[in-house]
């Protein structure tokens, strides 16, 4: 970025910030005006009490805050805009079950909410019969990968396309909640009210907040 640019993009941030400032500061000089008002215009017979000015003071606070809140979302979402729009291109790890087998090559996932002592794989073809089994031992809590070679139970390589997958995981015998992720590539990024979805290859659309990984 030139220094030109860089200078124009800060000028324009400084009048951003400066009208947002002004703007909360012309809400609160309004609130203060009325009060000021309502106090000189008052009955002398039926003054305002304490409580009464404490509410008037609690609403000025209030309107501060909410502008407070309104800036620091903004900037939130921002952020998080930014973070989704830099996955483009990039391969991620989210809620699925679908492998993809390439070249003799596929890469699935899965999120454990315990650590477990045996983990297996299922591996169906689009028929729904098991082609292969992997048995991965132990993993910890959280999101893992596994890989699968192609080959099938009878050893022979299986032909390359889209598969699906089955997670059982248990400790000690006893089961463990496991969630099947997939892999997809980010193709885009769409905006909507709760916030920025990837577009992924394979899983749809996904919400930023399901990414386990980035690969």
């Amino acid at each position: 970025m030139s220094a030109a640019v860089a200078g124009v993009t800060d000028t324009a941030q400084k009048t951003s910030t400066a009208t947002k400032t002004t703007a909360a500061q012309e809400t609160q000089d309004r609130f203060l005006k009325l009060l000021v008002a309502q106090m000189k215009n008052q009955d002398p017979l039926n003054p305002m009490d304490n409580a009464q000015v404490t509410t008037q003071m609690a609403q000025i606070q209030t309107v501060n805050g909410v502008e407070k809140l309104n800036s620091t979302l903004q900037a939130f979402t921002q952020a998080q805009s930014f973070q989704a729009v830099g996955m483009i291109g990039h391969h991620v790890l989210a809620p699925g079950n679908v492998l993809n087998l390439s070249g003799g090559a596929a890469v699935g996932g899965f999120d454990l909410a315990q650590a477990a002592d045996t983990v297996k794989v299922s591996v169906l073809d689009s028929k729904g019969l098991v082609v292969r089994e992997l048995d991965l031992g132990k993993a910890d809590s959280g999101a893992s990968t596994f890989s699968w070679d192609g080959t099938t139970t009878a050893g022979t390589a299986a032909a390359d396309g889209a598969y699906t997958f089955k997670v059982a995981a248990s400790l000690s015998g006893s089961n463990v909640a496991a969630t099947s992720l997939a892999v997809g590539t980010v193709n885009s990024v769409l905006m909507d009210q709760s916030g920025p979805a990837l577009s992924v290859s394979g899983l749809g659309l996904v919400d930023l907040g399901q990414v386990k990984q980035i690969l």
